[in-house]
């Protein structure tokens, strides 16, 4: 599924913006005909936005089950003889969508696109009804996982093992858009370079719809000068493939995002179909013994787990906070995040690239397990992996997830790592049956990444059952907060220990993915005591220290970049507080104290 763009032969409009809003609190809304006609509540909510934090309404922020947007759209008249298609670029966590009433697109998961050719019910130059209806519920059969439960009075209450608010709605942009029956339908690039020579080399695999006969293929580089090209070329049965080579590449590295674009033409006989502009960086990536190697050279990972999250819009996507915060990573020195946990928009995705920011890209496959975080996340009953809770069909949905994230930002440089899973239950039985195929099908989708799992810390060395069926391993280790609260020496020695211990056995390229320290910005004591500024730097400095005594450790990802909102609880205040800087993203002494250290790592 290509991304929607405005070429010679392509165009778009975005179709967002304020949409007539409807909360289903009665499951009415398919039965009661609210498809063709919403009920009038009074309320109108943005796309993109999460709807939970815009109506000072409780009720609607903790509201279960299903929403409604509505909105007229008038189809331009220059789409007239184009495929026109309806895309959303994600709905949160089920999407339903209609046109005029017709149902003409359904999508589980809420954090990839989907998309519907309506080309046969709608009209250029006339306007259709949009209506989408989104769920927010999650089962043993979503990813993340969770179950819904109603108590004697009726009353919904969603349980869920992750430590991040349910934000729902329709987060990301909508699209309507138009191209030719003949058309490129789809592309995937891999990159390579010899370093002897300086040529830089990208194979491509193409995909036609319609009636495609040949196609051209141009490499551009940044000023739009073309370095490489073929001559038209015969498409047979839909599909091309091949390779361009041209001297003097400028590669894609870290913190310096230099981007070719791949142009392909396509043509029916004579006519110029469908001219697609895919942007692509030259770069390597290997996993060399202990070693993480990003165009040859030895690559350590500085930067954060991350949130899309934000007041007021909760998850959506704003290229304002964006840039923001790609501004604050440029500050701080780090040259890379986690997309913890799922896949971000496709704008970040871009904006990565551009500004080589280096990406280890997650499924939403967190809180697959039942023993996790008591007085935080809820828990279930029995064992992660028994029929009915993290089984066969989770595993189903979970495989469409990876496939859907590697469709989806395969073409990026910025992407080094697919990361499966964050913080499954590892160490018990049935994980390595349940994991291993699904470890197979990531190297299967992307021969040309390393893929990676993140491992939870009641699995350590010796206990985790799966780590050998990955290239890199990512730890999330909480020592010094959750065990070992307030004595950072005793949290040193089980550090120290345990990565040893990782490194002797496996000596696999080793990242800290999570760790940190609930800090309330303003708190300060004389003393290290935990949720002051000044022991949340304390504790850092120590796990930097013994990083640096372990020849696997190439990286090191704080938890988190910005405190985040969580679910109700007592052991969260307002959120997650284990930010780098607040929510409205203002520095705590932390931010200082990495900043000092990572310009150390970078040599700046």
């Amino acid at each position: 599924m290509l991304r929607p763009q405005e070429s010679t032969t392509r165009q778009r409009v975005a179709l967002n913006g304020l949409y007539d809003f409807a909360v289903d609190w009665n499951h009415e809304g398919f039965d009661n005909g609210w498809a063709i006609g919403l009920p009038r509540q009074g309320l109108t909510a943005p796309v993109p936005g999460s709807y939970n934090d815009l109506f000072a309404d409780n009720a609607i922020r903790e509201h279960i089950g299903w929403v409604w947007y509505s909105r007229r759209i008038r189809v331009p008249r220059g789409f007239h003889g184009q495929r026109i298609v309806l895309r959303l670029d994600a709905a949160t966590h089920l999407g339903v969508v209609f046109v005029d009433g017709r149902e003409v697109a359904r999508h589980q998961g809420g954090y990839t696109p989907f998309e519907a050719d309506v080309t046969d019910v709608v009209e250029p130059g006339r306007e259709f009804l949009l209506t989408v209806a989104v769920n927010n519920e999650l089962s043993h059969e979503t990813l993340p996982p969770g179950e819904v439960t109603q108590d004697d009075d009726g009353r919904k209450h969603l349980a869920y093992r992750h430590d991040f608010f349910n934000y729902a709605g329709l987060h990301r942009s909508i699209w309507l858009y138009a191209v030719d029956p003949t058309r490129l339908e789809d592309v995937t690039v891999t990159t390579d370079v010899d370093r002897d020579t300086g040529r830089g080399t990208v194979r491509y695999a193409a995909d036609f719809a319609g009636e495609a006969t040949e196609a051209a293929l141009q490499v551009l580089d940044a000023d739009g000068a073309v370095v490489a090209a073929t001559d038209r070329v015969h498409v047979d049965g839909g599909s091309l493939d091949g390779e361009l080579s041209w001297g003097d590449v400028n590669l894609w590295q870290p913190r310096h995002g230099y981007l070719y674009t791949l142009r392909v033409l396509t043509y029916e006989g004579e006519r110029l179909a469908d001219e697609y502009d895919q942007r692509f960086g030259v770069r390597t990536v290997e996993v060399r013994g202990k070693q993480f190697l990003i165009n040859g050279e030895p690559f350590y990972f500085t930067g954060f787990g991350m949130h899309e999250d934000h007041e007021t819009i909760g998850k959506a996507h704003s290229d304002a906070h964006m840039i923001q915060d790609f501004a604050l990573l440029d500050w701080i020195n780090a040259n890379s995040f986690r997309t913890s946990h799922y896949p971000y928009s496709e704008e970040i995705m871009d904006y990565a690239d551009e500004r080589g920011i280096v990406v280890i890209d997650e499924t939403p496959a967190v809180g697959l397990n039942w023993h996790m975080g008591a007085g935080i996340m809820d828990q279930g009953g029995g064992n992660t992996f028994d029929p009915g809770n993290v089984d066969e069909r989770t595993r189903e949905v979970h495989a469409q997830e990876i496939r859907e994230l590697v469709q989806q930002d395969k073409n990026h440089p910025s992407v080094v790592l697919w990361s499966i899973s964050n913080e499954p239950d590892s160490g018990a039985d049935g994980a390595l049956e349940y994991f291993e195929p699904l470890a197979r099908l990531a190297r299967e989708l992307d021969p040309s990444r390393p893929i990676g799992f993140v491992n939870v810390m009641f699995a350590p060395c010796g206990v985790d059952r799966i780590s050998h069926l990955f290239d890199v391993l990512m730890l999330n280790r909480y020592y010094g907060w959750y065990e070992n609260s307030g004595d950072i020496e005793a949290a040193r020695r089980i550090l120290r220990s345990e990565l040893e211990d990782w490194d002797q056995q496996y000596g696999k390229p080793t990242l800290m993915t999570e760790y940190g320290a609930d800090t309330v910005a303003g708190l300060h004591s004389v003393y290290e005591i935990p949720f002051t500024e000044e022991y949340q730097v304390a504790l850092l400095r120590m796990y930097h220290e013994e990083f640096d005594r372990v020849e696997c450790m190439v990286g090191e990802q704080v938890w988190n970049f910005a405190d985040f909102q969580t679910k109700n609880g007592f052991a969260r205040v307002d959120g997650n507080k284990k930010g780098t800087f607040t929510r409205d993203r203002k520095p705590k002494a932390l931010a200082h104290e990495l900043r000092r250290r990572w310009a150390e790592k970078l040599g700046r």
